[in-house]
């Protein structure tokens, strides 16, 4: 400093001023140094100790620990929330926290949360985004924080938990027990997936209640050959490695509509605890590439659904059988090109491939169902892509019965009335959390029985499907014995509605083969008239173009003629000679174009002899035509012989 003084000195500046100055800057050094080696060290000291856990909302863990976090009185308790009422997470639960608002006014009067016929809406507090929240867990404090990954977009969300351990064990505990809850709240659900072809990915579209196999009534012992089919197959993955078949497994649900297909697959898929990823071969956008992806993603123990495969490559909303999928009344060629483009490229090569080619995945129960089973191609359903055939038909009595006793269950006995159900089935039901609302009476079990075997008496064999069944059930659910009383009439109405179904539907058709038939019939009329008209057009064009080459041709001849017949103009030594030149010329003139005349008339006629359909109007301006041009010469010569008067009359 004093160096810094005696060298500042002579230049007479103020030394004190210039002290402060670099006091200031020592200062401030030693403060950002002391700032980046503490930042430094924190750095080091939570790289050494701190964990951190980055989870993504696209994978299961994310769920897993957004529906462990609901549960923890900390997070309800947040400084920082935001008010919602959308609770429901991606799995389908509601995640409730404790710092959650109810309205206790209105609990007592209505027990089961209905308003107006919607289910009240609840307030719930959740912690906001970009904020850190502290949580004690196990002996350690957890550092969250939940992110928007999108933030313009509205979706992806990701989830970071910090905690200072020297290992990772406590944050594999977390996730471990995050994983059984949400396994134990998800036991009563089915999670649906469906394809989506822009991006060529699955897409979580909700997740339903699972169905009890009980419920579904089908043949004897065709629910128990499935099940177990499905469950062998599921523990036989070291069986197939072994013998190089591929671990693949499909099943062909073919039969007619309302049978009870689609609900077959849900209730197994609850049954197997499995998630069901359903494709759409006929979606927009659908082509063997897309496909391909899509079944290269799907996971290993998972159903995959395909429905409704007889109508892959239709467009058509008829599919009876008489039709094939292709509309009924014919189109138009550009009007069919634009119904039929709708961005769908996939063909049957594509799709056999992406079933059980090299890129095919395996593990999965591959699901299939169609109403024409005849209209599949053998190499779709054969043995290897389909192996199991199970054929669904119209309701029978015993299923009658089955169905009929699944809708009205009996009261129990006193001696069983504590006793748990048998049925397997039952045991991954939900429990109801509410009173029920249908007051249903409760018979005993020997009247249900009587009354199911009436019902299924009433009922016609092979007749009517599983679902009109269901229909009629479900509107008199709470009537057990006038739904008995009241089966035959409903019966009667059922065959009338089909057949005057059946009888507007063949009218229906009758008349649009009608139509199709007077719009074919008036298609040729015009484009016989039109064609009718072009030919015309084309001949009076022709017989144009053969006139004009005619009077061009005798054009061409009149003017040879007239330029060959003027003779040269003689010099006479008398004064009278040019007086007895003009009548000679004049007369000479007037038989030349009286000849030009009748040549000209010649050579119209022979044109005319030529020319096979010539009209009358054609010829009658021929004619003025020719008599303009011999007023024309006429006139000429007049003229030719008024001049040479006067010369006469001057020479005389």
């Amino acid at each position: 400093m004093d160096a810094l003084k005696s060298m500042l000195s002579p230049l007479g500046m103020n030394t004190g001023a210039i002290q402060d100055t670099l006091k200031l800057v020592v200062i401030g050094g030693t403060v950002e140094t002391a700032r980046r080696a503490s930042v430094s060290a924190w750095n080091g000291f939570v790289d050494s100790f701190f964990l951190t856990a980055h989870f993504s909302q696209e994978d299961y863990p994310y769920d897993w620990l957004m529906h462990w976090l609901s549960k923890q009185p900390a997070w309800g308790r947040s400084r920082e929330f935001e008010i919602t009422t959308r609770s429901v997470g991606r799995n389908g639960m509601n995640q409730s926290t404790t710092g959650d608002l109810d309205d206790d006014e209105q609990v007592d009067d209505d027990e089961d949360g209905l308003v107006h016929g919607r289910r009240k809406r609840k307030v719930a507090f959740m912690p906001s985004l970009d904020t850190t929240h502290t949580i004690y867990y196990r002996g350690h404090w957890l550092r969250i924080t939940r992110t928007k990954r999108y933030p313009d977009y509205g979706h992806g969300s990701s989830l970071k938990i910090s905690v200072v351990a020297r290992n990772n064990d406590i944050l594999k505990k977390l996730v471990l027990e995050a994983k059984r809850e949400y396994e134990k709240d998800a036991e009563h659900r089915v999670h649906i997936f469906l394809a989506d072809t822009t991006y060529g990915c699955w897409r979580w579209n909700g997740a339903r209640q699972k169905r009890p196999m009980s419920s579904i009534v089908l043949q004897p012992g065709v629910k128990d050959m499935l099940l177990a089919d499905c469950r062998d197959f599921l523990c036989s993955e070291e069986w197939y490695a072994e013998r190089g078949i591929p671990f693949r497994r499909g099943y062909l649900l073919h039969g007619v509509p309302g049978s009870g297909k689609t609900s077959l697959i849900h209730s197994l898929a609850g049954e197997l605890g499995l998630d069901i990823y359903v494709v759409s071969l006929s979606s927009k956008g659908m082509s063997d590439n897309t496909l391909t992806t899509l079944m290269g993603h799907v996971p290993s123990r998972c159903i995959l659904l395909l429905e409704d495969l007889d109508a892959a490559f239709t467009r058509s909303v008829s599919r009876d059988a008489t039709s094939t999928g292709a509309p009924t009344v014919p189109t138009s060629a550009p009007a069919a090109a634009a119904e039929t483009t709708d961005g769908s490229t996939l063909s049957l090569s594509g799709l056999l491939n992406s079933l059980d080619g090299v890129a095919a995945a395996e593990g999965r129960l591959l699901f299939a169902t169609t109403n024409h089973i005849e209209r599949l191609d053998p190499a779709l359903s054969r043995p290897g892509r389909m192996d199991v055939w199970v054929n669904f038909t119209h309701a029978t009595k015993w299923q009658a019965e089955g169905i009929f006793k699944c809708f009205f269950p009996y009261k129990p006995s006193a001696a069983a009335g504590s006793t748990p159900s048998d049925d397997p089935s039952q045991k991954n039901l939900p429990v109801p959390k509410r009173k029920t609302t249908h007051a249903i009476p409760l018979l005993s079990e020997d009247e249900i029985s009587e009354l199911a075997k009436k019902f299924a008496a009433a009922i016609p064999e092979d007749e009517l499907s599983v679902a009109s069944l269901q229909g009629y059930l479900l509107k008199n659910k709470t009537r057990p014995q006038e739904c008995v009383d009241e089966v035959d009439e409903w019966i009667i109405q059922e065959r009338e509605t089909r057949e005057k179904l059946k009888k507007e539907k063949a009218e229906r058709e009758a008349k649009e083969k009608k139509e199709a038939e007077e719009k074919e019939k008036k298609e040729k009329e015009e484009k016989e008239s039109k064609e009718k008209e072009e030919k015309e057009a084309k001949e009076k064009l022709e017989r144009k173009e053969a006139r004009m080459k005619a009077k061009k041709a005798l054009r061409a001849a009149e003017v040879s003629k007239s330029d060959t017949s003027v003779p040269a103009t003689p010099t006479t030594p008398t004064e009278t000679a040019p007086a007895a030149v003009a009548p000679a010329e004049s007369s000479a003139s007037a038989s030349e174009s009286s000849a030009q005349n009748s040549e000209s008339e010649n050579s119209t006629g022979a044109d005319a002899d030529t020319e096979e359909s010539v009209t009358s109007e054609e010829d009658d301006s021929d004619k003025a035509e020719e008599v303009t041009e011999e007023g024309k010469k006429e006139k000429w010569v007049a003229v030719k012989g008024q001049v040479g008067a006067p010369a006469a009359e001057l020479a005389s």
